[in-house]
């Protein structure tokens, strides 16, 4: 059986533009967007389905990777494996949609995961419940160590965003997809991911360290949005010293950045910065 060609993370379309007095027929070029289905197994267990998020399609794997490390379902040192899925009742096309993280020892997936949620903030419970949660989480998975280097200063933070900017190949051809990239004290970038699901680029991000057998915690996870409490767990989670985003915080991830230790900057451009936590 021949197998489906691997989509890329854009796709060409016909469009028609209007200006004033003016209309034209080009092409133009749109972020792909496809479901990926993440399942996990380990000797004894078959896969157990975890998660379904919208993503686009490149670095799969290190977004399987990382979402398992930020959720506390796996440490870097337990990931054996990673594959697409080669079940028979798949169609090519489906196969390319589902990847199989394989661990070296079980593992509790809990109740967030149990079924097809795409991702969502906490649920029945209050702010203070979801921070205690959170840090809990990451003090039982204990899968990464928290950065105690030094931390960028403002003058380096002003300059991350245009520094990301620099890595968004994506974004430059079709202006729809997020990005998050990791950077040390002074500036100097790592790695940079792109994805239309902000939290998928963070994913990205970590497993790319991780794939690479790298640390994922540094000095500064930059974000081309907003940083919401999602977005600072993730970066708890990674073990970074600061999260620096061109958008605004919400007072829950402020509430758990605080309490994690995490600095947290805001509203970030050239000539400007805020400090949160």
């Amino acid at each position: 059986m021949d197998r489906a060609r691997r989509p890329g993370p854009t796709v060409r379309t016909r469009v028609r533009e209007y200006g004033e007095g003016t209309e034209r027929s080009r092409e133009d070029r749109l972020a792909t967007e496809e479901p990926l289905e993440i399942r996990m197994t380990w000797p004894g267990s078959p896969p157990q389905r975890v998660w379904v998020t919208m993503r686009t399609p490149g670095h799969d794997f290190e977004l399987a990777a990382g979402f398992c490390c930020h959720e506390g379902m796996a440490a870097p040192s337990s990931i054996h494996g990673i594959a697409y899925c080669t079940d028979v009742d798949l169609t090519p096309e489906q196969e390319l949609n589902v990847v199989t993280v394989t661990l070296t020892e079980a593992t509790d997936i809990g109740h967030r995961h149990t079924g097809l949620s795409v991702g969502s903030s906490a649920c029945g419970v209050c702010g203070k419940d979801s921070v205690t949660a959170v840090l809990d989480t990451v003090r039982l998975a204990g899968s990464t160590t928290t950065w105690a280097g030094p931390l960028p200063s403002p003058d380096v933070v002003r300059r991350l965003p245009a520094l990301l900017r620099e890595g968004q190949a994506v974004f430059g051809r079709t202006g729809g997809v997020h990005a998050a990239g990791l950077f040390t004290a002074e500036g100097r970038c790592l790695v940079v991911r792109e994805d239309v699901g902000r939290h998928n680029a963070v994913d990205k991000v970590t497993g790319a360290r991780v794939l690479a057998g790298e640390s994922p915690a540094e000095a500064c996870l930059v974000v081309s949005g907003r940083a919401g409490f999602e977005l600072v767990q993730k970066a708890v989670a990674a073990g970074v010293g600061a999260l620096v985003a061109v958008g605004a915080p919400s007072s829950l991830a402020v509430s758990l950045a605080e309490e994690a230790g995490l600095a947290v900057y805001g509203f970030t451009r050239e000539d400007r910065t805020v400090r949160y936590a």
